[in-house]
């Protein structure tokens, strides 16, 4: 090879790592067999392309380049592949199918990772993108407070942002586990936050979660949250509430129990968790501008 062909080489290389990579994962053997009636898509066996695709991802993480990985839904591609007017049975509409989710859908970071644990976290990735997108929705779409005509959407979140806040302060030092829990059409949308004491996560975790919290308030749905606070030397504390009117009610003791104890599919009692004490939920400092709920 000629020194000109040889820096060529180099400057290629030195570029592809420069260029970011995404490779759409079809993660389940459901969504494996729905690709596989596309002539042109070339594997049969899930087992295998799931190799292949962890050969990739670390061939590609060989060239230096940054690589993620997003999940490969095929009734959304079809979907896509109509409104686009493209031939769903060509690797190019996948290839752009899978360039569109990178700019739209849930993604993980490919660090070396194995398939085991990239699948998980790419599982709880779309999960959390689809909680958002829910409750965004939920918010832009409440429209207007029928008694003061304010946009219920906004308010909403401005008043779960301050719940959260004084919920926060409330419950002081140690490293807090927060859950909220918003029944939605046929679905249930869960959001989890950890914090440090007081101090609110400066990420976007914080923003979900109050997204959801807001979209509990604007559906006046029978949400429930749940804090469990680990300190040093002392057993996790488990509180509770439920939204009521827009504002969080502390549940009592033996609510906080049962919540945690009873199985949420059969109903049936669980045993309590070593190390742990129930405790009733805190009451929260009154906000005067929470004062009335939203009505449609």
């Amino acid at each position: 090879m000629t020194r000109t062909g040889t820096t060529t080489t180099h400057l290629r290389r030195a570029l592809r790592r420069e260029v970011p990579s995404t490779v759409g994962l079809l993660a389940d053997e459901h969504d494996f067999t729905a690709m596989r009636r596309y002539r042109t898509f070339a594997f049969d066996d899930h087992s295998t392309y799931l190799q292949q695709v962890e050969a990739l991802l670390k061939t590609l993480a060989g060239q230096g380049g940054h690589t993620t990985v997003t999940l490969f839904d095929p009734e959304e591609y079809a979907a896509w592949c109509t409104e686009t007017a493209l031939d769903p049975d060509h690797p190019t509409s996948r290839s752009r199918f899978t360039a569109h989710l990178a700019a739209t859908g849930a993604r993980v970071t490919y660090t070396g990772q194995p398939l085991t644990t990239l699948l998980p976290e790419l599982v709880a990735a779309a999960v959390r993108h689809a909680t958002w997108q829910y409750a965004t929705t939920v918010l832009a779409t409440a429209g207007p407070c029928a008694d003061c005509g304010e946009d219920i959407g906004r308010a909403a979140f401005e008043r779960a942002d301050r719940l959260l806040g004084r919920l926060l302060e409330a419950a002081g030092p140690g490293i807090h586990h927060l859950v909220c829990s918003v029944p939605a059409a046929d679905d249930q949308l869960l959001a989890v936050l950890h914090a440090h004491g007081t101090t609110r996560p400066d990420d976007s975790t914080a923003t979900e979660f109050t997204a959801v919290l807001a979209a509990g308030i604007a559906l006046a749905a029978p949400a429930g949250l749940v804090l469990r606070t680990a300190t040093p030397d002392a057993p996790d504390h488990l509180h509770g509430w439920r939204l009521t009117d827009g504002t969080l009610t502390p549940l009592t003791e033996a609510e906080v129990f049962t919540a945690y104890c009873t199985d949420a599919r059969t109903g049936e009692p669980l045993s309590p968790e070593p190390g742990v004490a129930y405790r009733a939920g805190f009451p929260l400092t009154p906000d005067p501008d929470d004062d009335h709920p939203f009505h449609h």
